[in-house]
């Protein structure tokens, strides 16, 4: 879906999907300084709201910490973020969800 400029001149985006429980859903996201930024929060929507196997490891990480950090202790999450940033993101951060096999966590 294309992204528009509002009355402001600010930018905004809009999304249709459909959700886990088969509903169809709309979500609107405001105030965008540029074209490319609104088109670029439409993409993430849809690659998180499609739960998408072809992912890369790094953006699954952006909705895992979304959804987890405000769950957590704040020492308990720095701990996980240092793991996860240091260790685990530098080697297999930029492959797809679907091409992570047991071998490449062997050899990591």
């Amino acid at each position: 879906m294309p992204a528009y400029k509002g009355k402001n001149g600010t930018w905004y985006a809009m999304v249709r999907y459909t959700d886990w429980r088969g509903e169809k859903k709309q979500k609107c996201q405001r105030g965008f300084e540029t074209r490319r930024d609104a088109l670029a929060w439409e993409a993430q929507l849809k690659l998180q709201k499609r739960a998408d196997i072809d992912m890369t490891l790094e953006s699954f990480y952006e909705l895992y910490k979304e959804d987890i950090k405000p769950r957590l202790k704040e020492n308990t999450w720095i701990t996980k973020e240092s793991i996860i940033e240091g260790k685990i993101l530098p080697y297999l951060g930029k492959r797809k969800l679907s091409e992570i096999t047991a071998k490449d966590i062997v050899d990591w």
